[in-house]
């Protein structure tokens, strides 16, 4: 596939800060022109900051953010992931090969951009997926870590396990309403992978004062425009969803299936998260094994570590903070009134992080909590919360007799 330029191409070409650096052919793939950009004042140790994905633009999405940063004070550098947005294609406009797509790979492009901006070492911050490719990079390359982030920590394609027991310990074996709304919907018929996403979603969006509402209107009428709309924000069907210069997931995707076990094999029991991307497995390579155990490169990291964990967070649940947090000779964990990814979801929060971890105030952190939370919370994952309530509370007004599964 050849792309060719549009509009959303020429608002990332655009990009105050935005460069290119080539990266040459290698047995994996060609020669391709990889994208970042380089915001607010010049330090010695910028900030690196990753996205989630594999395949969320860096370029585009993130504007706002460093806009934000910028007048904070934070030097930081944000590098389009390669087979995503300004990064997807070759220098004859072809789309970069699955075989170019391993962890090892996006974190040489890392440090060849510390490179080409004279930097010796850096922090970096990375989120969800995101903070599995900062600790491999630290892992591979300790000499250019100055001081790691963890937004929503992923460390290991095991830790499906303990997405399973986060999801059914509040969603099917409580003795709640909520519990209790799910298991009725799963007994009627719903769709078993369209529910598990749908639930987990509105929770980490709004906890229960989301969620509870929104199962209640479920039960009484299917085919609700909140329902829906969780429903596209959420699920994976056999297409793959594509965000152009947003979010990519076709060609990057191959490193969450090839690496991180994104096709876990299902369980066979309720509410199962390996269900989410069982649509699309079949689409890329098969699970080869993490490039890296995490656990053991993280014991001997000495530089320091914060962690940021969202009490709400189904996909990458505390317990893995906490785990990471208890490994790491240095590490300050930060618990969050938040779902899944800071960085998305309360940017704020996160810049204030890496504020405090670039001036070594990070220790501070843990008794700042309320005042993180306390920050406005900005852009479209904010909002979405009370949009929903909003249409569930018009759903409830203007519906008929209920239907009750």
């Amino acid at each position: 596939m050849t792309r060719r330029p549009g509009l959303l191409s020429a608002m990332a070409a655009g990009t105050p800060g935005l460069r290119r650096i080539r990266r040459p052919a290698d047995d994996a793939g060609p020669t391709f022109d990889l994208a970042y950009v380089r915001t607010g004042p010049r330090t010695a140790r910028p900030t690196v900051v990753v996205p989630g994905g594999p395949g969320l633009g860096s370029v585009l999405p993130y504007r706002g953010l460093r806009r934000r940063a910028a007048r904070l004070g934070l030097d930081l550098i944000m590098v389009e992931h390669r087979g995503v947005g300004l990064s997807r294609t070759d220098t004859a406009g072809r789309d970069l090969p699955v075989d170019a797509m391993r962890i090892s790979a996006v974190a040489g492009d890392i440090a060849a951009v510390l490179d080409r901006e004279a930097v010796d070492s850096a922090f970096l911050a990375g989120s969800s997926y995101g903070s599995y490719v900062v600790s491999f990079f630290g892992a591979r390359y300790p000499e250019r870590v100055a001081g790691i982030l963890l937004d929503s920590a992923l460390q290991s394609s095991t830790d499906i396990g303990v997405e399973r027991q986060a999801v059914r310990s509040l969603f099917w074996d409580a003795d709640t309403q909520i519990a209790a709304d799910v298991r009725h919907l799963y007994a009627g018929g719903v769709d078993r992978r369209r529910l598990l996403d749908v639930i987990r979603a509105a929770h980490e969006l709004g906890g229960p004062q989301l969620l509870g509402p929104l199962l209640r209107q479920r039960l009484r009428r299917p085919g609700g425009a909140a329902w829906r709309i969780l429903e596209a924000y959420a699920t994976r069907d056999g297409s793959i969803a594509t965000l152009p210069r947003i979010y990519e997931f076709d060609i990057a995707g191959a490193i969450g299936f090839r690496e991180l076990g994104y096709g876990a094999p299902p369980d066979g029991l309720p509410l199962d998260p390996a269900l989410t991307y069982a649509p699309i497995a079949h689409r890329f390579p098969a699970f080869e094994g993490e490039p890296a155990e995490l656990g053991e490169a993280t014991s001997r990291f000495t530089w320091p570590m914060v962690l940021l964990s969202g009490d709400r967070d189904l996909r990458t649940p505390p317990s893995i903070a906490e785990r990471v947090a208890s490994i790491a000779p240095d590490a300050t964990l930060t618990r969050l009134e938040n779902g899944h990814s800071a960085l998305d979801t309360h940017p704020a929060a996160l810049l204030s992080a890496i504020a405090h971890l670039t001036t070594g105030r990070h220790e501070s952190l843990p008794g700042r909590a309320g005042d993180l939370n306390s920050l406005p919370r900005r852009g479209a994952s904010a909002r979405v919360p009370g949009l929903l309530a909003l249409l569930l509370r018009a759903e409830r007004m203007l519906g008929g007799p209920p239907t009750r599964q």
